[in-house]
């Protein structure tokens, strides 16, 4: 049996075990997805044990996605963003990914929304911002990064421009007012929304011409995507950013081309 799993603290909340095992399912994988709850200091040691112990593959999630990035050769995207949220025990070391990178860019084409040449906002300057941030200047035109502690979008705009001479500018929420209205695409990196009805970005900065992805799954329709739409803009629930990040893990541990289909259904499902 291949052995998957998930290491994070707390992990009890996580949808990817469910996703995962919808995959084995379909395929006929005689495989099994589990979860890994160790002590925020242990996590050298669950590394090294899993390694011992014949385990597959892992994702990591908070607290782990930065500590992991030293205990594992991280290709050059996972480098560069300075986090790992999958890692494939095939090889020693084991090699370590950022999928949810991968995640952003295939929402956006699932959804038919092509970046190459666009002109993007990122709102926030977190983990997450800063997967959509290095994500999106490998494709976009131009990248601007609106947080409302402005020293922290300095920050992230600045890694990005020294990784790769892109074009990428930072400011304070209220930049929002001057980029959003000529943007192309949107991404909320921000958890604003997941526990109240509100949105990071006012209604009537929106636009028909907008794609617009919201990192929230829960819900998974947020106030930004409802004033997104009816404003005429394409948009994206974070739910696909969550299910593509697990496809991309999936296909770098077994090499087999992901039910996306049946993966979806099983995350949707429990999404509610």
């Amino acid at each position: 049996m291949h052995v998957f799993g998930l290491i994070g603290n707390p992990v009890g909340h996580s949808l990817s075990p469910p996703m995962h095992e919808a995959a084995y399912r379909e395929l006929d994988m005689d495989a099994k997805y589990v979860t890994f709850e160790p002590d925020p200091d242990a996590v050298t040691a669950a590394i090294e044990g899993a390694a011992a112990l014949g385990i597959d593959g892992l994702n990591v999630t908070i607290p782990f996605k930065q500590d992991v990035l030293s205990l594992v050769d991280p290709d050059p995207l996972a480098a560069r963003i300075g986090a790992v949220n999958t890692v494939d025990f095939s090889t020693s070391p084991p090699r370590g990914y950022n999928t949810d990178a991968a995640g952003v860019r295939r929402a956006f084409d699932h959804h038919g929304v092509g970046l190459s040449g666009t002109d993007a906002v990122v709102v926030g300057a977190g983990g997450a911002a800063r997967a959509v941030a290095f994500t999106l200047a490998d494709a976009c035109e131009r990248v601007h990064v609106a947080n409302r502690t402005v020293e922290k979008a300095d920050a992230l705009a600045a890694d990005v421009r020294a990784d790769a001479d892109e074009t990428v500018t930072a400011g304070g929420l209220d930049t929002l007012a001057d980029r959003v209205p000529t943007a192309d695409v949107l991404v909320n990196a921000t958890s604003v929304g997941m526990e109240s009805d509100e949105t990071p970005v006012p209604a009537t900065l929106l636009h028909g011409d907008l794609a617009v992805l919201d990192a929230v799954y829960a819900p998974v329709e947020t106030r930004l995507l409802r004033d997104a739409a009816a404003a005429g803009a394409t948009t994206v629930d974070g739910a696909w950013m969550l299910l593509f990040q697990g496809v991309v893990a999936f296909e770098r541990w077994t090499g087999r081309d992901a039910p996306v289909e049946a993966m979806n259904d099983a995350l949707r499902s429990h999404l509610g």
